[in-house]
């Protein structure tokens, strides 16, 4: 059973869940590494038709002759459990609580082959929608303080199926790092008026050498601090502080500027692993004017190493500037 434990020096709860361990390796299977995958695969669980490998299917979105294009299941290796009571216990400074809440994983296509690079917009628009049916479904547990929707892409960004797919927690804490940009925001708001993340916004569309495609609806850019070579915001154009606000009309759009981004990392970067990660408001600030949506898309380039964690400060070795003006270069 996983458990939380809380780091009274750093602020961050930590998730004891062993079973993790014991997740299939695609990656690792015999020493292959799979460059070339097939479009389905008798041992994968989310391969359509395969679906008695997994238990408990949650939602999904049909094609009209009934089969499945997103599912969604509870993930057989879950870091929360929805069948725990939330219990607290302390002892001196060693403080933890069992692991309650809700860890599902979102089955992005029925084929084992394609990658959100390769997948129509249609689709992806699609996968989007089914991550924001979960979120508002998710905002009711009465246990959930906050939902975090992401995605590992490749086994440096911490994947370890090869099939498109993507997670979604809920979990009854906030995150050392969530207070932080809480806190900041709201200071921000509070000394100036706004919004922060409006603000870095229009500073960043004045200075344009950072953006790499703005819309009518969202602007993908590269932050001027940005942590690693190609680290990527995508910012709604409109404040809103939580993801599940989000019309259909910026679903679509979302999608095709993400499906872009994507296109464009893979030609222009060398077609790194990656994270994606929906940066939203917790469930107590929906509606906050401090607070602005986002989605963060992390190459996985670089590496931490000693410098990083001992002193908790990156080193970029590529200037956001020069990642952005490549990409911008690149013809779809």
């Amino acid at each position: 059973m996983s458990e939380m434990r809380f780091n009274p020096i750093t602020l961050d709860w930590v998730v004891m869940s062993p079973d993790r361990a014991l997740r299939p390796d695609d990656y690792h299977r015999q020493g292959a590494e799979h460059p070339l995958r097939p479009a389905h695969r008798d041992d994968c669980p989310f391969c359509s038709g395969n679906e008695a490998l997994t238990q408990g299917e949650i939602a999904r979105i049909s094609a009209p002759d009934g089969s499945w294009l997103v599912r969604v299941v509870p993930n057989k290796y879950s870091v929360f459990d929805a069948s725990l009571d939330l219990q607290r216990k302390k002892q001196g400074t060693f403080r933890s609580m069992t692991a309650a809440g809700v860890h599902e994983v979102v089955v992005e296509h029925p084929r084992h082959d394609l990658d959100p690079c390769a997948m129509d917009v249609a689709h992806l628009v699609l996968v989007l929608r089914m991550y924001r049916e979960r979120y508002q479904a998710l905002r009711g547990h009465p246990l959930v303080e906050s939902i975090v929707i992401f995605k590992n892409q490749g086994q440096r960004a911490g994947s370890s199926l090869e099939h498109a797919h993507s997670q979604i927690t809920a979990a009854p804490i906030l995150s050392s790092q969530v207070c932080m940009r809480l806190q900041e925001a709201r200071r921000f708001h509070e000394l100036e008026g706004g919004c922060l993340y409006c603000a870095v916004l229009h500073d960043e569309l004045l200075a344009e050498e950072r953006i790499i495609e703005a819309g009518e609806a969202f602007v993908a850019f590269m932050p001027y601090a940005a942590l690693s070579p190609f680290h990527t915001w995508i910012f709604p154009r409109k404040h809103e502080s939580s993801f599940d606000e989000i019309s259909d009309a910026d679903i679509e759009a979302l999608a095709g500027m993400l499906s872009r981004l994507l296109r464009r990392l893979r030609a222009g970067a060398g077609a790194p692993d990656y994270n994606i990660t929906i940066r939203s408001a917790p469930v107590g600030e929906v509606s906050s004017g401090c607070f602005h949506w986002y989605v963060s898309v992390v190459s996985r380039i670089s590496q931490l190493a000693g410098f990083e964690l001992g002193s908790g400060t990156y080193i970029n070795s590529m200037r956001p500037e020069l990642c952005a003006e490549r990409l911008r270069s690149i013809v779809l």
